[in-house]
């Protein structure tokens, strides 16, 4: 069956500056694999290192929010699928894409549990330790809501999903664990990797607007790395990101071997060059990208409990998994060190990306799902009942709230 694919984003694709654009360019790769058509629109302004869409066949159209012309524009397109980046999009778009396209089939892709990030995020700020009643926020019953208005809601890590049917009783027919997908390591691929000799130096990697990036390099330079450098005083500290501002500038500092060095042209040629990832991810959500990254490059990471949630299953992890701030400093130094337990480390990274993130055993799955879905859209919606009594409401109220919006708009 020819599928019309509507994928409403948040922002413009860019995979070299997020794990949120690579697992963008992830989905559409997977929809074009089935031979779909697929059309991205998105209410952002164009950015410098978005990835043109249209360069592989992807028709790209800018839209606005609380503008009618969205009516217009999805009718005549009539998709079959519509996939939202984010809740966020799913709250500004969700309910034109339901009355002007009431049989599509409705996907939110959560990215990471937005709930759960700043729950964390929150705690910490406090010097509080996390607790499960901190998830019952305002940002949970617009996350949840419209989680519940979909037909079904991607996660791309399985503690997430538990989240959602223990705390939150989400019916789990709505919701569909899909991780990173990535290409199998082989062999060849294995013996192409610089060796623990050929490589040196730390590195660290992540886009500067992630609120928990910003928090991790801040916890570098005042706490760990002055530990890490103690012990290797001829070892660098290499900070890669996309958007570091002027606070991220200001901690770059030569003589202490800790550099600032913007947006990497290829993350993963840099990667490969390090001997060791540090990411002292102290609050965060989903699964992260640049520990993704490491174990495709062959380099081992640091990270803490929250850093490798939900990412190695039983799998035994791409390096060492602590948390508190002597161990992560012991065990980098360790880790960067010693070239057996390294060499073991990589082992790992490789097991952990073919066993557990390997487009092959995911993709297929998925849309098989999303299919089945489709046929059977009238039950699998009656079986969601509370989704479209919170659809319902929203019709009523940003419906209406947004053509006020839209009027009020036109008088300015």
């Amino acid at each position: 069956m020819q599928q019309e694919v509507l994928i409403i984003g948040f922002v413009w694709p860019e995979p070299n500056s997020s794990g949120a654009g690579t697992r963008m360019m992830q989905l559409i790769e997977l929809f074009q694999e089935q031979n779909w058509n697929i059309t991205f629109a998105s209410a952002a302004a164009d950015s410098e290192f978005m990835f043109d869409v249209t360069s592989i066949g992807v028709k790209k159209v800018p839209i606005a929010i609380n503008d009618s012309s969205f009516d217009t524009f999805i009718q005549e397109l009539n998709p079959s699928i519509v996939l939202f980046d984010r809740f966020i999009v799913e709250e500004q778009f969700g309910w034109r894409v339901a009355e002007n396209c009431p049989n599509a089939l409705r996907i939110l892709d959560t990215i990471d549990l937005h709930t759960l990030r700043l729950a964390r995020q929150k705690a910490s700020k406090e010097n509080k330790e996390f607790q499960p009643s901190d998830l019952y926020s305002e940002t949970a019953k617009r996350e949840i809501a419209s989680i519940l208005r979909c037909d079904v809601s991607l996660l791309i890590s399985e503690i997430e999903i538990e989240i959602l049917q223990n705390h939150f009783k989400i019916d789990a027919k709505i919701l569909y664990y899909l991780p990173f997908l990535v290409d199998s390591i082989d062999e060849k691929t294995i013996e192409n990797l610089p060796k623990f000799h050929e490589r040196k130096d730390f590195i660290f990697i992540g886009n500067f607007l992630h609120e928990p990036n910003w928090n991790a390099v801040q916890y570098l330079k005042e706490t760990l790395w002055p530990l890490i450098k103690k012990e290797l005083p001829e070892a660098s500290l290499l900070i890669y990101g996309a958007y570091p501002s002027q606070k991220v500038w200001q901690l770059h500092k030569p003589e202490d071997r800790f550099l600032i060095l913007g947006r990497a042209h290829n993350a993963a040629t840099e990667v490969k060059k390090a001997r060791v990832v540090l990411a002292p991810v102290r609050f965060g959500a989903g699964a992260k990208g640049k520990l993704i990254e490491a174990m495709q490059s062959g380099t081992p990471s640091i990270t803490t409990t929250v850093g490798a949630e939900s990412m190695h299953g039983t799998l035994p992890w791409n390096g060492i998994i602590t948390d508190g701030e002597q161990e992560i400093a012991k065990g980098a130094v360790q880790l960067y060190q010693d070239e057996i337990l390294w060499q073991k480390a990589q082992q790992n990274g490789i097991e952990i990306i073919n066993q557990r993130y390997s487009k092959s055993l995911f993709g297929n799955g998925f849309i098989s799902h999303i299919l089945s879905i489709q046929e059977n859209i009238e039950q699998h919606r009656m079986d969601n009942f509370m989704g479209s009594i919170l659809l319902h409401h929203t019709l009523s109220s940003t419906k209406y709230m947004s053509r006020w919006i839209e009027e009020k708009n036109k008088t300015k």
